[in-house]
């Protein structure tokens, strides 16, 4: 018997264990049941409500449970986890502030289709609704950042309860699910009875699309003398990326990614034309306000990627594939709807697709690249944070998972990182949630064990959830952390000095602590640089390192964003440095 033959037999002989029928606790069904699911770990914090669940990890050597230091950190690094992996993410919390803690990472998973599962402890049941010690209505809190959610009453049904939430959870558009456990009802003891099935009425996601619409598609491809395509997020959640690169090449037809569908197509591909958007490339804004057939696969027109949308894509007749029927034409008219799975629409739309001989159009988007292409002004005397995040991608040639904070450094990583891979960038795009970069990357990292996986953060965010670094410590769990310091709220200062004419207001952020020493209190390594010579230096140490290194890099204060276009313009009215 070969080692893989023998993983499996184990993990059978441990599903026939987990499976078991006997009288146990709901807490005991809880941890059981998410064995059975896959979940490979869990990311959490304990408080009152949910001490039985806890008591039931005791000795459940099976079962892994990772403590983080911050509720917030718990359902980030969760978040992280099913990013990078595709699985479901799993935390838990307890009760009251515990489960409000989670909020803002319920709502970051929700605004970017991400499966979790969150699981709350709550007050007995005779107990809910008399304002009792820690009791919050969490289901109702969250109710409008959560994909369904769970108010479990009776023991008996935590099984059924729990697999509904993860079919939910990762079918369809995915998103958090909320399983809120009353005291009494984890402590309470039935029989187990695993449930392997899941029919929910009225939830049925179409997968296939109607093929007379991509049928219309097809022929519309024909017909276009300047197609592009928009690839989101959900290329890289169906698992469509190959079948995207086939109907790429196939087509001929020029590609531009959004922050979410970065690494969903290779950044190194002549077609490929950059990011769209406020931060987006030349050549990508140009192609959208002059193509004549825009095919959006798996994006959501969000307005960071519109802008101003009377005359956004002017010209274009819409194609919007999407696995949201609520998507399509809610933003932007769409002429051709195909809802869907997008990975299931490739596959079908590759069978019948043809090269687009559109070769003036290809000629004018290359030409756009060559013209436009991102540019900085380089320093010998000073970093700048363009070059850290080129030296970053020259050091690691693509290859890394790359998570990051929100700010400044979030765009300089999406314009100058080159990702290749999809599940290689992880970052916070709809709800923009600062504090979420450090945490995810931990969770990306417990998914991915053997790669190396890089957090790349601003002074701000990083304060936000420093309190980590003890996991990471504690567990040799070997991210690391890159700090983009410019001792400033950076894009805030950027908008202060462009749309506020300068008026600066409450972005300094002098009193911020030494990172390398603040690292080290905490037990993880902690370098700095001030210049190239101390970055390439610093940053090879950190790769040379084990466990997880945390790296400061001091840049310049003033640096700006570009492209960069301003509230209430079109795509095509770029500032393109700080000149103009």
């Amino acid at each position: 018997m070969n080692a893989q033959s023998a993983m499996m037999g184990s993990k059978e002989q441990l599903r026939e264990k987990w499976m078991k029928p006997e009288v146990i606790t709901g807490s005991e069904i809880l941890l059981r049941s998410l064995l059975l699911e896959g979940v490979e770990c869990v990311f959490g914090y304990p408080g009152g409500a949910v001490l039985y669940i806890y008591d039931a990890m005791h000795g459940f050597d099976d079962f892994k449970h990772v403590l983080t230091r911050h509720e917030q950190g718990a359902i980030h690094a969760a978040d992280g986890y099913a990013r990078a992996s595709g699985n479901v993410g799993v935390c838990i919390a307890t009760s009251g502030p515990g489960a409000t803690n989670l909020v803002t990472g319920i709502a970051t998973a929700y605004m970017d289709s991400v499966p979790l599962v969150v699981i709350t402890g709550n007050v007995a049941t005779n107990f809910i609704g008399t304002d009792a010690f820690q009791e919050a209505d969490i289901t109702g809190i969250t109710m409008p950042i959560t994909k369904h959610s769970y108010l479990v009453r009776d023991v008996e049904d935590l099984p059924r309860i729990i697999h509904e939430a993860f079919h939910i959870a990762s079918t369809g558009r995915k998103g958090p699910v909320l399983i809120d456990i009353p005291k009494d009802v984890s402590a309470n003891k039935t029989m187990f009875k695993p449930v392997t099935e899941v029919n929910i009425r009225g939830y049925n996601p179409t997968v296939n699309p109607n093929r007379l619409q991509t049928d219309k598609l097809l022929k519309a491809i024909e017909s276009a003398q300047r197609p592009l395509i928009l690839a989101g997020g959900g290329v890289v959640y169906s698992g469509g990326h190959e079948e995207l690169y086939q109907f790429v090449t196939t087509t001929g037809i020029p590609i531009t990614t959004t922050l979410l569908g970065l690494g969903g197509f290779p950044s190194g591909h002549d077609l490929w034309t950059g990011m769209p958007g406020m931060h987006g490339t030349f050549a990508s804004n140009k192609a959208l306000q002059n193509t004549d057939l825009l095919i959006n696969i798996g994006a959501r027109f969000d307005d960071r990627v519109t802008m101003k949308l009377q005359g956004f894509a002017p010209h274009a007749k819409v194609v919007h594939i999407d696995i949201d029927p609520a998507e399509i034409g809610k933003n932007v008219p769409t002429d051709i709807p195909i809802v869907g799975d997008v990975k299931s629409v490739l596959e079908i739309l590759n069978k019948d697709a043809k090269y687009a001989h559109v070769d003036a159009w290809r000629a004018q988007v290359m030409q756009w690249k060559e013209e436009q292409p991102l540019q900085y002004e380089d320093s010998e005397t000073e970093l700048k944070p363009q070059w850290v995040i080129e030296m970053l991608h020259r050091t690691t040639q693509g290859q890394a998972i790359v998570t990051t904070d929100v700010g400044q450094h979030q765009m300089w990583a999406a314009q100058f990182y080159k990702f290749n891979q999809p599940r290689s960038f992880v970052t916070s795009g709809g709800l923009g949630t600062m504090g979420f970069g450090f945490p995810s990357a931990i969770g990306a990292q417990m998914a991915h064990p053997d790669r190396l996986v890089i957090s790349i953060n601003g002074d701000g965010g990083m304060q936000m959830c420093a309190q980590e670094l003890a996991i990471c410590a504690i567990n040799n769990i070997p991210v690391k952390v890159v700090i983009i310091n410019n001792q400033v709220l950076g894009m805030v200062r950027q908008w202060q000095e462009i749309i506020y004419k300068g008026r600066y207001s409450h972005i300094d952020l002098e009193g911020s602590p030494d990172f390398p020493k603040l690292a080290e209190a905490y037990g993880v390594k902690g370098l700095r640089a001030t210049n190239k010579e101390e970055a390439e230096a610093a940053w090879q140490e950190a790769l040379n390192t084990s466990g997880p290194v945390v790296v400061e890099f001091v840049v310049r204060k003033g640096e700006n964003v570009y492209p960069m276009v301003q509230a209430g313009d079109t795509i095509d009215q770029m500032l393109l440095g700080d000149s103009e």
